[in-house]
């Protein structure tokens, strides 16, 4: 049949179909008419002064979290887990490492209780696959992915217990109750004083809003708490042994924290417990720009135009972790002076002007801004030629040494000198003959 032919009906066919037709639309109106109303699925949360229904949720969320946390295996069911993986894994049996098919991994899974049945699936043993030329995967893989599962299912519920609204979110005070809590179940905070503690929690709870909190709404999900890996290095805390070395790359140590605040401290010269301007300036090694501390003062958080201990935080999470994408976030809402979401050629001048100001007040050679200006734009490589937007920043992997260049005078010569650098580490590195 040409595809352009139409299927022309009888009339007797014409007249039963348009019958029907009009019978069947009666009756969708009808339907529509007399169907029940879209059910309702959003409940406002009650107000503060309705102390019953207040009381009503508490209650009705910690009962469900007492509900969820019975489901979870316990210490005596994690060893009867190993103690079935063992029992059951697979030949060829060569090597250390035990392994397990996927028959052996289902049987597994139904010889041991239905509360064990979600960690047993296709999806899991996929998931676990390596390079096995049988097909098996390791008993010690499983093993950990369980353990892992359920330390998330735990410190989520823990989390959710300090909830007060039940929407999976903590809130600043949220944060802090909950790990002002949490200090004395951790044995390398032992040594802290209890009048730190309150400086201890603030320092703490800065970083998950730091980096969990971009638009500054005061609040973090418990998702991206537990995904961000924070929670991590807060409970390795637990650990009697932690070396030094990563106590000292913790934020959430003792020693971290006593050396963010004793900075602190030392900056605050005239001990009001604030920092000026020319009291920050002495951050680092005292080569920040005066454009740029000034800049800091402009848009962040101060109190009679002094800068408290939250935000010298904030201040301090940025300069130590330049390359994170928040931290990029915080410099260019500084550096984009005119609120325009981009970064133009006057935009670095005026913050260059304030590199070159140091190089002369050092008496050093005064380095042109074309030249700066060119290379920065070279790295970039902007979407927009004419412009540099943040996601140009972040994607560009230079965020970093753009930011150095145009704050920092230190920062500055760490760039242009970097072929010397390399050069003597190369020369460091070679064998004496």
């Amino acid at each position: 049949m040409d595809k352009t032919q139409q299927l022309v009906l009888s009339p007797e066919d014409e007249e039963i179909f348009q019958k029907l037709y009009s019978e069947g639309l009666k009756n969708s109106r009808k339907n529509c008419d007399e169907t029940m109303p879209v059910p309702k699925f959003y409940t406002k949360l009650p107000n503060h002064e309705n102390m019953i229904s207040l009381k009503l949720r508490e209650e009705a969320r910690t009962a469900f979290l007492q509900k969820k946390s019975k489901e979870l295996l316990d210490n005596n069911e994690l060893q009867n887990l190993w103690t079935l993986l063992d029992k059951n894994h697979s030949p060829p049996f060569a090597g250390s490492e035990q392994m397990i098919n996927y028959i052996d991994f289902l049987k597994v899974g139904s010889i041991s209780g239905p509360k064990y049945k979600a960690f047993f699936t296709p999806v899991v043993f996929a998931r676990l696959l390596q390079s096995d030329i049988h097909g098996r995967i390791s008993t010690m893989a499983v093993f950990n992915y369980i353990m892992r599962k359920v330390w998330l299912q735990q410190t989520r519920i823990g989390l959710s217990l300090y909830d007060a609204t039940g929407q999976g979110l903590l809130t600043e005070m949220d944060l802090e109750n909950y790990i002002t809590e949490l200090i004395p179940t951790l044995p390398q905070l032992e040594g802290l004083e209890k009048s730190f503690h309150s400086f201890y929690v603030c320092t703490a709870v800065r970083k998950f809003l730091f980096f969990l909190d971009p638009l500054k709404l005061g609040k973090v999900r418990i998702q991206d708490i537990l995904a961000s890996g924070f929670l991590d290095e807060l409970l390795e805390l637990r650990d009697e042994e932690l070396p030094k070395d990563a106590q000292d790359s913790n934020w959430f140590s003792a020693p971290s924290a006593l050396r963010v605040y004793g900075q602190y401290l030392n900056l605050d010269t005239n001990r009001n417990g604030m920092l000026c301007q020319e009291e920050l300036r002495r951050f680092g090694t005292g080569t920040l720009t005066r454009v740029f501390i000034q800049r800091v003062f402009e848009e962040c958080m101060t109190y009679e135009k002094e800068m408290d201990y939250k935000t010298y935080l904030d201040f301090v999470l940025a300069m130590d972790n330049k390359r994170e994408p928040q931290a990029l976030q915080y410099f260019f809402r500084l550096l984009d002076v005119g609120h325009r979401n981009h970064l133009n050629t006057f935009d670095l001048h005026f913050y260059f002007k304030g590199v070159q100001e140091l190089m002369q007040q050092h008496k050093q050679e005064v380095v042109a801004f074309d030249d700066v200006n060119d290379e920065i734009f070279d790295m970039v490589r902007p979407a927009d030629p004419s412009k540099i937007t943040l996601q140009d920043l972040i994607s560009c992997g230079y965020g970093e040494t753009v930011i150095n260049i145009l704050i920092d005078l230190d920062g500055f010569w760490t760039y242009e000198n970097r072929e010397s650098v390399v050069t003597d580490k190369n020369n460091q590195d070679k064998p004496e003959t």
